[in-house]
């Protein structure tokens, strides 16, 4: 019989493309889903509803695995104290949760494996690589990814092998990062984002999802582990390829960073800082990126 996988924010875009590639793969796949959806051939939707602290128990029971994913998007809306903890709790609650039906019905996992963030390491505009062993920021995106972890380590207090796949930038065809900027830059109006200096770590969707179904078969992994190319992409790098990809070249002045602070508020940072992120460890794993050539990714998502 297939084992079975149950992911949190499986219907959205990583999700989705993770549903496909663990199928494929012989799994039997859950899904929680916050609306009414009708079971498939390939999909089974669980209810659940954070703000009444609701799971369908069923789902953890019947889960061999469980691949957290949800979070409400950071860039979506400007970080009032509200959005930040709503961003925040999106994260753990999710966690808590599922560790609480865990705990009661004495259920155990093969793994537990859970989305966390790059922005852990805060920024880093010099020639610093980031590993896994980086100190955190005690910024709000390096706070936010540390209580994110934490709540994995609950988990993991249970005696369930826990994954961390710390993700920056994914790219991805007419989702996700490119789906919010590949529009300007498709008529022309793209440009640089503040200096351009700041590094962007990024990461392939297919590159992507064969990391969590690395991290589901391979036993050995545990604890954190980049999902980021190891290259020296920066936001000038970025903005560059995509317009030579749309076949013009950036005219435009750059963003001055004053106002994009004064448009953006604490959000800003999000765009505007960004760190290089070391891949080893989890090629150390034998894993192969399919992808690590910034213009090839970003042609293959816009054919």
């Amino acid at each position: 019989m297939a084992k079975n996988i149950l992911l949190t924010g499986g219907t959205g875009f990583i999700g989705k493309h993770l549903t496909d590639l663990l199928i494929d793969n012989g799994f039997s796949v859950s899904v929680l889903s916050r609306s009414d959806r009708k079971n498939t051939s390939s999909v089974t939707y669980y209810k659940w509803d954070l703000d009444r602290n609701y799971i369908d128990e069923e789902a953890i029971l019947k889960a061999d695995y469980i691949i957290h994913l949800a979070g409400e998007g950071i860039v979506e809306k400007r970080w009032t104290e509200k959005r930040k903890k709503d961003i925040l709790e999106s994260r753990t609650k999710p966690i808590n949760l599922i560790f609480s039906i865990l705990e009661k019905n004495n259920k155990t996992l093969d793994a537990f494996v859970s989305a966390s963030a790059v922005g852990i390491y805060g920024a880093y505009t010099n020639d610093t690589i980031c590993t896994e062993n980086t100190p955190p920021a005690n910024d709000f995106l390096g706070i936010t990814c540390q209580e994110w972890e934490k709540a994995v380590d609950k988990i993991n207090s249970l005696g369930i092998r826990t994954v961390k796949v710390r993700t920056g930038i994914v790219l991805g065809k007419d989702e996700g990062f490119l789906k919010k900027v590949a529009p300007s830059f498709k008529l022309g109006f793209g440009t640089i984002l503040g200096t351009g200096k700041q590094y962007v770590p990024w990461v392939h969707i297919a590159d992507l999802c064969e990391i969590y179904l690395k991290a589901i078969v391979n036993e050995e992994m545990h604890g954190p582990y980049n999902a980021c190319v190891t290259d020296n992409t920066t936001n000038a790098k970025l903005s560059k390829t995509l317009a030579r990809l749309f076949r013009y070249k950036i005219w435009l002045p750059k963003a001055p960073v004053f106002i994009l602070k004064i448009v953006l508020g604490e959000m800003s940072i999000a765009v505007l800082e960004g760190q290089r992120v070391s891949s080893q460890k989890i090629q150390e794993t034998g894993f192969v990126f399919q992808f690590t050539d910034l213009e090839r990714a970003l042609a293959s998502c816009l054919n």
